[in-house]
């Protein structure tokens, strides 16, 4: 069972990817090669850099989606034949992640003006 589940991966694997290769549109005109497709042209550089804040706030979001991931099986881990160790552990983690918000809080890490 397992082998055929692995040739069958491989199979339809190959067969999407050659689909892909073969129905893609491979001739791109003029207007798809412009750095802009809105009907402007470029009015400055497109390489402007990013604010750092800007990747501090997405650092941010996926470091509490994570927390997240972690605390989702905290229901059934309290089953286990210890939920003290378990309960522990999860308010170790919260605690760490909220002192982190509170530190970047302080320093005006989330502050957008200044």
């Amino acid at each position: 069972m397992i082998m055929f589940m692995l040739i069958l991966s491989l199979v339809l694997t190959t067969v999407l990817t050659t689909l892909n290769f073969w129905l893609a549109q491979t001739t791109p005109d003029s207007e798809k090669l412009s750095p802009y497709e809105c009907g402007f042209d470029p009015l400055g550089s497109a390489r402007l850099p990013f604010s750092i804040r800007f990747f501090l706030v997405a650092i941010l979001f996926l470091l509490f989606d994570l927390e997240i991931a972690l605390l989702l099986p905290l229901p059934w881990a309290i089953q286990l034949h210890s939920p003290s160790t378990t309960l522990i552990w999860t308010f170790t983690i919260i605690l760490l992640l909220t002192l982190g918000l509170i530190y970047e809080w302080t320093q005006g890490g989330l502050e957008w003006a200044e």
